[in-house]
């Protein structure tokens, strides 16, 4: 069940751009992709600002006058790479959550489009606000726990044969929390956040099926960051709607 939901999930992203096309959702990825830009921009600068930085913080650890030199090169690289893989995870969350606003429109569209039958929208400005605190407290949560578990990871990767593991890992928790944060532009309009979590904790697949994907897009240069949010929307959605039209809404009200 996990691995077909993986795979599933993944082929969601071809039906996606389809469905993009097919209902001409391309007005939806301008804010998107000027809030990647803006944000892209912000943080690779802070990450080439501070390498230096936490560089000398690490290689000052180091007592020895042996291989000095060498430290200090490679001091200053992991410092850039710790700071530019906090810097993506914050990236990652943040855009999620101001992009709430717009998301959810495109998630609306598309489950209107399968089911036929109309959303419900937000009917006051407290409701469109809730949206936005709800989008804040997902994605806060899951990059504060993205970080508690990453970089305890990062370090193990540096061990032979358990580094594997340990970036396998990486890949899996990354993958995980961002697909939370995209499924739950149409999990917000049908079940609270308790529920929301149970959701994601039962299809676990297809939250890392859609993160994965989204993470390895972020990594196309320049256009990764303007796209990957608008596609991965539309394809959690597909898969969302799929599995809360049939048992699974039922199920976690009565619950």
């Amino acid at each position: 069940m996990f691995f077909k939901e993986i795979v599933s999930s993944i082929t969601s992203y071809f039906k996606a751009l389809k469905l993009i096309k097919e209902l001409s959702l391309y007005k939806y990825f301008l804010v998107p992709a000027l809030l990647g830009l803006i944000l892209g921009g912000i943080i690779f600068s802070f990450a080439f600002s501070f390498s230096d930085n936490i560089g000398l913080v690490l290689s000052g650890l180091w007592k020895f006058d042996f291989a000095k030199d060498f430290v200090s090169s490679l001091s200053t690289w992991l410092g850039g790479f710790l700071v530019l893989v906090l810097g993506i995870l914050v990236y990652k969350h943040l855009l999620m959550a101001l992009s709430a606003p717009f998301m959810s429109p495109v998630s609306e569209k598309i489950e209107e489009h399968i089911t036929g039958q109309k959303c419900k929208s937000p009917e006051s400005k407290k409701e469109f606000f809730g949206q936005i605190l709800r989008s804040l407290r997902i994605n806060i949560r899951n990059l504060i726990l993205e970080v508690l578990i990453t970089f305890p990871l990062f370090i193990l990767s540096f061990i032979p044969v358990l580094g594997l593991l340990a970036t396998a890992g990486i890949f899996y928790f990354q993958s995980f929390y961002t697909g939370f944060g995209n499924l739950d532009y149409t999990l917000e309009r049908h079940l609270n956040y308790s529920e929301s979590k149970d959701f994601v904790k039962k299809h676990k697949g297809i939250a890392v099926g859609n993160g994965l994907i989204f993470t390895l897009m972020l990594f196309i240069p320049f256009f990764g960051i303007m796209i990957t949010l608008p596609i991965a929307t539309v394809a959690s959605t597909l898969d969302s709607v799929e599995k809360l039209h049939g048992d699974d809404l039922l199920k976690l009200k009565s619950n």
